[in-house]
């Protein structure tokens, strides 16, 4: 699974990052994407450096899942871009809440609302979640 995470360097980015670590998910491959004073930072992932490129560069590697954390403004301009190219785009801003047809998902009540064909998914708020 290659797993890109837009806002990385950011508080709920890096949260993301070690509940990633800690679940021990199959991730072939991360992209961790930041602001332009971000871009060239290392982070770890599983003990390992990783680079902090730009949003646009982690489009181009086709991630299957974008966890984005990186403001509404961020979200709006970039996850239809991914969400065009097949990626599932997790949304924690307030971007897309009480969006029509994008669903506002709390895992443990309502992840039905998910199907096949949703490519945007917004939470209530990254804390909560």
């Amino acid at each position: 699974m290659r797993i890109a995470v837009i806002g990385a360097t950011g508080l709920v980015g890096r949260k993301i990052l070690q509940v990633l670590e800690e679940q021990k998910l199959d991730i072939s491959d991360i992209f961790l994407a930041g602001s332009d004073n971000s871009i060239g930072k290392i982070l770890r992932f599983k003990n390992s450096p990783v680079k902090v490129i730009s949003v646009s560069q982690v489009l181009s590697q086709k991630p299957d899942i974008a966890l984005f954390s990186a403001g509404a403004k961020a979200s709006r301009t970039w996850a239809p871009l991914f969400a065009k190219e097949g990626c599932f785009v997790i949304d924690n801003s307030s971007a897309w809440r009480m969006e029509e047809n994008i669903p506002l998902v709390v895992p443990e009540i309502n992840l039905q609302t998910i199907t096949k064909d949703t490519r945007i998914i917004a939470n209530p708020n990254c804390s909560t979640i």
